[in-house]
């Protein structure tokens, strides 16, 4: 099967006019339609859903107890968050990305105004890191994957042919997302600093720069994780004791940084195939750490088994097949990389949090998206959906009857 035509990545040509602007024939009304894989990812997303608010009540019930709150705070805050989410995606599924191509410049400059506003003097940190505004409702890092998603397309699209040099194609973004990765490391957190990097470099990939200019881009990441694991104590912690994992015999031989991958391990052993049952669960009863957010795959694996982790795998992979056909799809080349983009967003954050649940990976921290406690992450991630949504719907125009006038009598 061939892959479907694009126009250049090019903005010389004059863009295409823009339909809505378009005066309509009286009785002609315009809608988006949605194709099969928009609608099966809409369904998918809603199962995601469903189940990341059930697993959430059991895994965080026992939080807000320890500061003599109700048990179901931080399920209830989750509902509100999901709300939002839900709103903000059935607002995004119905505007037309194109029109994101203007916002994608202010939008790079709101995310650096965000992540340097939380080292202001007055905010407070969490963990012994600084990474949410407005009482840790807004993680300016997270919004940022948005903006680097969009910035990213429109800056391919627009250099065209140029995005094959270095000067004047790959250096821009080196720079750009260079500063906006340094900003959150700053915070710290080099997680999501990596994934800024990794998705900018598939982007780039994609959107045609060369093999050579990548690897020599990807050079210059080298330095900044080395001085990330010399400066930093707890990757050091964790990546050793990622590497040392083997040799822990013993609960006493297992440093504080590998606990929580520990009781992750036995969390998913108790669970055994079918699981213990949904809110049977004991790991999240104050022995592992986190259950809620960083290692919520492990709270799925005790209560729904193997079969549910496995279950939730599928899920996102099936996410991701989706979104990529819908990239494949798409009306223009900025939608195709946007689509891209926002869906390796999600899919990779998945993958990875479930490797860390079961010690694939080393601890990064990533969050389970729609599924782990966070209302910028889940509201983030149902936006990024109803954006997919929107690339894999349709417009078109149709002919409505004028509505009846309810103050006229009825023939006869």
């Amino acid at each position: 099967m061939t892959s479907p035509s694009f126009p250049a990545l090019t903005d010389n040509a004059p863009p295409p006019a823009d339909p809505s602007r378009m005066a309509l024939p009286q009785g002609m009304r315009e809608r988006w339609r949605t194709t099969v894989d928009a609608r099966a990812l809409v369904l998918v997303t809603l199962i995601l859903l469903a189940l990341g608010v059930s697993v959430l009540f059991s895994a965080s019930i026992f939080e807000p107890l320890k500061r003599d709150r109700d048990a179901s705070a931080m399920f209830l805050r989750q509902l509100r968050s999901a709300g939002l989410g839900v709103v903000a995606f059935m607002i995004a599924a119905k505007v037309d990305v194109e029109r994101y191509r203007k916002l994608a410049w202010p939008g790079v400059l709101l995310a650096v105004v965000l992540l340097v506003a939380v080292f202001l003097p007055g905010m407070s940190a969490h963990g012994g890191s600084r990474r949410a505004l407005l009482s840790n409702s807004l993680q300016p890092g997270e919004l940022t994957k948005l903006a680097v998603c969009i910035w990213v397309p429109m800056l391919i699209v627009r250099k065209g042919e140029l995005i094959r040099t270095f000067a004047h194609g790959v250096r821009p973004f080196i720079v750009v997302i260079g500063g906006l990765a340094g900003l959150v490391a700053l915070e710290p957190d080099y997680s999501t600093a990596a994934m800024y990097v990794a998705l900018t470099g598939l982007l780039l990939f994609v959107g045609g720069a060369r093999l050579h200019h990548l690897a020599l881009a990807s050079l210059l990441a080298i330095p900044a994780g080395g001085i990330a694991y010399a400066s930093s104590g707890y990757v050091r912690e964790r990546v050793q004791a990622w590497v040392e994992r083997d040799e822990r015999t013993a609960a006493a031989d297992v440093p504080e940084a590998a606990q929580q991958q520990r009781q992750s391990l036995i969390a998913i052993g108790s669970g055994g195939l079918l699981g213990v049952g949904l809110a049977e669960g004991n790991q999240q009863r104050q022995w592992l750490p986190l259950p809620y957010n960083d290692f919520i795959a492990a709270v799925i694996g005790e209560e729904l088994g193997f079969i549910g982790l496995a279950g939730v795998t599928v899920l996102f992979t099936l996410y991701g097949w989706l979104g990529f056909r819908i990239a494949r799809h798409a009306r223009t080349p900025f939608q195709r990389l946007v689509a891209i983009g926002l869906t390796s967003t999600i899919v990779i954050t998945a993958l990875v949090h479930i490797g860390v649940a079961i010690e694939l990976l080393p601890n990064t921290g990533l969050t389970l998206p729609f599924v782990s406690y966070g209302g910028s992450n889940l509201a983030l991630s149902l936006l990024m959906t109803g954006i997919l949504v929107n690339i894999g719907s349709v417009r078109e125009r149709v002919w409505m009857a004028p509505a009846a006038d309810p103050m006229l009598s009825p023939a006869r």
